[in-house]
This record gives C-alpha cells, sequence and structure tokens, in this order.
C-alpha cells in the first residue's frame, strides 16, 4: 500500500472515531453547495453532486444537512460562496503535492498555505509547477468479501483501468475519470459493496521519505487537512506504514 493511500486510511478511521467528524461535515457541505451551485440540484444530471452525495453518506451525515447544502448552492436557501483554488508545492524531502482547496476569501488561504507550507519545511510553487506529476481518475472502494480474481473479473467487464487489493481493506478499482459512475453502477449490478466513490489525483512516480523529512511531512499533511478551506491533499510520498503509524499515533 503507497503511502498517501495508508495515509487516506487513517484519515478515515480518526474520522469514523469521532476525531474530526466536524471537519469532515464541514468539508462535504462545502463541496456539496459547490457541486450543486455548479452543476443543478439534480445528482441524476450532476455527476460532481452524485460524488458527493456519496461521500456525504458514507460518512454518516444527515439527509437534511445533505438536502440543506444542496439548497444552498442552488439558492433556493442563502449560504456562502465558495472559489475552487488548487495549490501546488513542494513538501519535505521533494514530496510533490496538490491541495485542493474550497475558500470565500483567496487572500486568507493563500496566506495560510504559504504558513503551512513555510512552517514544516516546503515550499509553495507556481501553477503548474507538480500538477503534470499527477494523472486524475476515478475511484471506487470495493468492501471486503469477494476474491481478487472475481473483483478483477467484474473491474475489466465494467471498463475499469486497474484493480488494487489492499488486503484486510479490500480493493480500489481505478477509471478513467469520465466513466467513474457507469463502472460504478455495474459493479453494483454485480453484486459486489462498494464503498467510497471519487475523483483523485494519482502520481506518475513516488519519493520514498523517511527520519525527520517523514515526520515533517505528515505535520503538513495534518495541517493541511486540518484548515478548514482544504478539501484534499494529494502527494507522491511513500513512507515505511510501520513508520507512518508511530509518528501519526
Amino acid at each position: 500500500m503507497s503511502g498517501h493511500n495508508r495515509w487516506s486510511k487513517l484519515k478515515r478511521y480518526k474520522a469514523v472515531m469521532g476525531a474530526s467528524k466536524g471537519k469532515l461535515y464541514s468539508k462535504l457541505i462545502k463541496e456539496l453547495t459547490v457541486a450543486a451551485r455548479l452543476g443543478g440540484g439534480s445528482p441524476d444530471n450532476n455527476a460532481r453532486l452524485r460524488v458527493a452525495i456519496l461521500a456525504a453518506r458514507e460518512a454518516n451525515m444527515p439527509n437534511d444537512n445533505i438536502q440543506r447544502a444542496i439548497k444552498k448552492g442552488t439558492g433556493e436557501l442563502e449560504g456562502e460562496s465558495y472559489e475552487e483554488i488548487v495549490y501546488e508545492g513542494y513538501g519535505p524531502g521533494g514530496v510533490a503535492m496538490l491541495v485542493e482547496c474550497l475558500t470565500d476569501n483567496r487572500n486568507r488561504t493563500a496566506s495560510d498555505m504559504r504558513s503551512m507550507f513555510s512552517k514544516e519545511d516546503g515550499n509553495l510553487g507556481a501553477e503548474g509547477s507538480v500538477s503534470w506529476m499527477f494523472h486524475k481518475k476515478g475511484l471506487i472502494t470495493v468492501k471486503p468479501g469477494p476474491s481478487e480474481d472475481e473483483v478483477m473479473e467484474k473491474a475489466i467487464e465494467a471498463g475499469a483501468e486497474d484493480v488494487l487489493n489492499h488486503g484486510p481493506d479490500g480493493f480500489e478499482v481505478r477509471t478513467a475519470p469520465a466513466d467513474l459512475h457507469a463502472v460504478a453502477a455495474s459493479l453494483e449490478q454485480s453484486g459486489l459493496k462498494l464503498g467510497e466513490q471519487k475523483w483523485t489525483y494519482l502520481p506518475q512516480t513516488t519519493v520514498r521519505i523517511e527520519g525527520d523529512n517523514a515526520r515533517k511531512l505528515l505535520k503538513l499533511m495534518e495541517l493541511l487537512e486540518d484548515n478548514d478551506d482544504v478539501q484534499n491533499v494529494h502527494a507522491n510520498f511513500e513512507m515505511d506504514e510501520a513508520l507512518m503509524e508511530s509518528l501519526s499515533a
């Protein structure tokens, strides 16, 4: 399991345990609102909204909260107006990072990003400085139970690009961005139990880090994830699993 996949698992565990559920709900509400504003309030005609609703349900967000966020996006209820910004930069050890943000104050967010990167020996880069190292992909989690051969066969039939076996954590099915929903629907119809469905940025190459750089990178990741304006953090690091667990404890 790559370092960043392991980081994502630790994040989900913390949310389930309640340590960051409030933060998670806040980020999900922002995404629901923006998705509805950009593409309308019907998930049948708005792929981004469908993904946001699935993420909110996976996090056990009450349906009233979901509907209220959507209505704020469509203008039926009064709400904030958020701007999408992607920041690019390098963390400790030369790790490439993409930080997706939704903000109602661009100046505040830019200042926060510079401060957090600088604090942990990282630096922000110009637009395009690291994005070329990542490919946008659709990602579908298949819950544990079926065999790898079964998931692989059904994923290939559905039009997926790749399947990764994460052992007791289940499987990760990767798709072209535009194929996410079609592949997910096919997998569900085939009887597989699905978890998370989302678009993500996957690195083309990775950087292995350890020691002080590993500690600083995880601290930077935590600072970014804890920021209200940050929606997603993508990075191209590899790290020993035991080291990550000890540093994240």
